[in-house]
């Protein structure tokens, strides 16, 4: 028989970790295949079945737009910086439609891929990242709309456009940070997952997406600011349409508390992930 030794197998130990865990996100780079093609799973699986497919990625924000054009442009008369309403909200739902769609399923995603991670032995980071990565798909579709608004509008992007992969990944940042967080509390407590839906209703709201910070008064928007969102909003309008350019506070705070709670989401939930195949 020949030994195991000779047979040159790596054998992978799965211990339970003790104190604060390390990154690890070295561990990650091997896996990167199967990052892929959970990413490439994640994009199928929510077009399969479907009559209109990817036009759904358009319908969505398309038709939130409408319905805030109506009721604060046409009603109660929210000021658009100069723009035209449509391309204001537009220009916003962008980023919050890709972070509201990413964080429910980052959120869920541990839970729903039970059975994977009940059998086979991966860094589970692998999937918020995915599910976080896939809604990029979307975005482009979105993104590619607002293009052609644009044009129809007759407006052109100015120079302020090359600051738009940054605002990008902030957003991608955002999602991740935060999904990381609950996604591990939705493993032991699954209310997480039935409040998410409403809490991302009332953060929009607690957002400048359907007016401009401008409206916030000057006394409370530091705190206002405090919203990692924020920056990311008033930035991709900056960088899109050429508007005048937001504060550099709210932009600052909010790459600074996506970081820190990037870090600490990622300590948590490496901290955590030895229990999942247990509790799930």
């Amino acid at each position: 028989m020949i030994s195991e030794t000779k047979l040159n197998i790596p054998i992978i130990r799965i211990e339970p970790a003790r104190g604060w865990v390390s990154l690890k996100l070295g561990e990650i780079w091997p896996y990167r295949e199967l990052l892929y093609f959970l990413v490439w799973r994640d994009v199928k699986v929510r077009y399969k079945q479907t009559a209109i497919g990817a036009a759904w990625a358009i319908i969505q924000p398309l038709l939130t737009m409408v319905i805030f054009t109506l009721v604060f442009d046409k009603f109660a008369k929210v000021p658009s910086n100069g723009l035209p309403y449509p391309i204001f909200s537009f220009a916003a739902l962008l980023p919050w439609t890709y972070f509201s769609k990413a964080l429910n399923q980052s959120i869920l995603s541990v839970v729903s891929n039970a059975n994977l991670i009940t059998k086979v032995y991966f860094p589970r980071l692998l999937l918020p990242t995915a599910s976080v990565l896939s809604g990029m798909v979307d975005f482009a579709i979105s993104f590619l709309f607002f293009v052609i608004l644009m044009v129809w509008y007759g407006i052109v992007p100015s120079s302020a456009v090359l600051f738009l992969p940054g605002f990008t990944l902030l957003a991608m940042l955002t999602a991740l940070a935060v999904s990381l967080w609950l996604a591990v509390i939705n493993v032991r407590y699954r209310d997480v997952g039935q409040a998410i839906p409403f809490v991302v209703q009332l953060w929009m709201f607690a957002s400048p997406v359907a007016y401009p910070m401008s409206v916030v008064p000057e006394k409370w928007r530091l705190f206002y600011s405090l919203n990692p969102m924020a920056g990311v909003i008033e930035g991709f309008r900056w960088a899109l349409t050429g508007s005048e350019r937001p504060p550099l506070v709210p932009i600052i705070l909010s790459t600074l508390i996506v970081c820190v709670l990037l870090y600490g989401g990622i300590l948590f939930f490496r901290r955590m992930e030895s229990t999942f195949a247990d509790e799930i």
